[in-house]
């Protein structure tokens, strides 16, 4: 059954400031399948973090255009209240009415002993990895204007698989998204949206190859004898933003090459 015969379908990605990451891949996938594609980055994250270097997302940009398709982006701080409607209005000015929603973006910059946590850390991760991703994902939802086809996917970390130490702050709010995936997408279905969150697990997007001790402990432990690559994620998100994955929805995908 092909929902969206007859007219372009748009997608909005977030956190998408660096060429090697999964928001990024998952722009290319999409732009593979000709939907047009409206994507978020916040540079002072991933420079702060990774060296990300500036001209990146305007090379993305570029290269998405070169494919065919209609392409726009903008420089947002998901953590704040009002980004929500600041990028659906700006999608829906530049391009129209979005269909696709991935949350892609998230903030973890650092490892935080338990006995080093506050008011002020917990809020900073807070902001963008539960709050950011809930008002877009429900602005969203408000606004679709089709009776079906609609798709949102959040992007998650396998944190109900087993324990994270230091990572307090990360997998609270990224679990926070497992349960807010399930609730949405039983109260959107009838919107004829679908609502799922993929589990990437590790995947290298710079920061394990960087490290080659850690990578070779990582490959050890690997099934496959690989990573996961930025691309294993997208080719699993465009399925769940195509019209074959209709039927799925409210569910947590761990794809994680059997680690």
């Amino acid at each position: 059954m092909h929902v969206n015969q007859g007219r372009r379908r748009i997608a909005v990605v977030t956190g998408t400031s660096r060429s090697r990451g999964i928001g990024a891949s998952v722009c290319r996938a999409l732009a593979e399948m000709k939907v047009d594609v409206f994507f978020t980055y916040w540079q002072a994250h991933d420079q702060a973090l990774y060296g990300q270097e500036e001209e990146e997302p305007c090379e993305l940009l570029s290269s998405l255009r070169k494919q065919g398709i209609q392409c726009e982006c903008l420089e947002v701080d998901l953590s704040l209240p009002q980004s929500a409607g600041h990028i659906m209005d700006e999608v829906e000015t530049r391009l129209g009415t979005p269909s696709i929603l991935v949350n892609n973006a998230a903030h973890d910059d650092r490892t935080v002993p338990f006995n080093q946590l506050n008011a002020e850390l917990l809020d900073t991760y807070y902001a963008v990895n539960m709050r950011g991703t809930i008002l877009l994902s429900v602005e969203f939802a408000r606004r679709f204007s089709f009776t079906t086809g609609g798709r949102i996917i959040n992007l998650t970390s396998g944190q109900s698989l087993g324990a994270m130490p230091g990572k307090i702050p990360y997998i609270t709010t990224k679990g926070a998204i497992d349960a807010f995936t399930a609730t949405l997408a039983a109260e959107v279905a009838s919107r004829g949206i679908t609502v799922n969150a993929v589990d990437p697990g590790a995947t290298d997007t710079g920061w394990i190859s960087a490290d080659p001790e850690l990578k070779q402990t990582m490959i050890a432990q690997a099934p496959f004898g690989r990573i996961g690559q930025p691309e294993d994620a997208a080719r699993l998100i465009a399925f769940l933003a195509s019209d074959a994955a209709e039927w799925i929805t409210g569910q947590i995908i761990h794809s994680r090459g059997g680690f």
